[in-house]
């Protein structure tokens, strides 16, 4: 598999090559038996541990649209434009308004998608194509990981594989991450409530104040 995506998550930032292309269409399948999740949206995973699609994921809240967000050089070089889209399930995203956090069994979901230039009327700018690129997840289950958070990557529409911990998604997100380990600094419907709940992180505070 020589592409990778990672969040900004994303607005999740895409992070690996997508230099072989558009990944092809998701084959449909039948899911394996896994524990029932606790609401229709909260992460169900196999008895391997691998993490159930969110098969309706698109009627979830969208968060942010991101063109060619990306820390790694391959991506940058690859030579063509990328949208990435973030959505997250609904009581995840009603119970952030309230705190300006996440709670436990929050999902978030990452998709890419190739970005196409002249069709139809448009002939300048950007618009997003049919092909999906690569969908990631990023999972709050205190419970089961230990870090709380976990990242998956999706090959189908059946389950995505845990990304190990000592992938560069977990630093990256623990030390540049707004709120909670999420890129929320790119969302701005969220970030406007985390600053006024006081719940951004002191590494972006940080951040923010170097800029300046």
């Amino acid at each position: 598999m020589s592409w990778r995506i990672t969040f900004p998550i994303a607005g999740f930032l895409l992070a690996a090559s997508l230099a072989a292309g558009p990944r092809p269409q998701f084959p449909a399948a039948v899911a394996p038996a896994a524990a029932k999740a606790e609401s229709p949206y909260a992460p169900a995973y196999t008895q391997e541990g691998r993490l159930l699609f969110p098969a309706r994921y698109r009627e979830w809240v969208f968060l942010s649209s991101g063109v060619d967000m990306s820390y790694n050089p391959k991506v940058m070089a690859m030579g063509h434009t990328v949208f990435d889209n973030v959505f997250v399930n609904p009581e995840a995203y009603a119970k952030f308004f309230q705190t300006g956090t996440w709670p436990d069994k929050t999902v978030l979901v990452l998709e890419a998608r190739m970005g196409m230039e002249k069709g139809s009327i448009n002939q300048q700018g950007h618009y997003q194509g049919t092909e999906v690129m690569g969908i990631e997840v990023h999972v709050k289950d205190e419970a089961r990981f230990p870090g709380k958070w976990a990242f998956f990557d999706f090959d189908d529409e059946v389950s995505g594989s845990l990304f190990p911990k000592e992938a560069s998604c977990y630093s990256c997100h623990a030390e540049h991450a707004a709120v909670d380990t999420t890129f929320v600094q790119f969302y701005p419907t969220l970030l406007p409530v985390a600053k006024a709940k006081k719940t951004l992180s002191a590494s972006y505070l940080k951040e923010e104040a170097a800029a300046k």
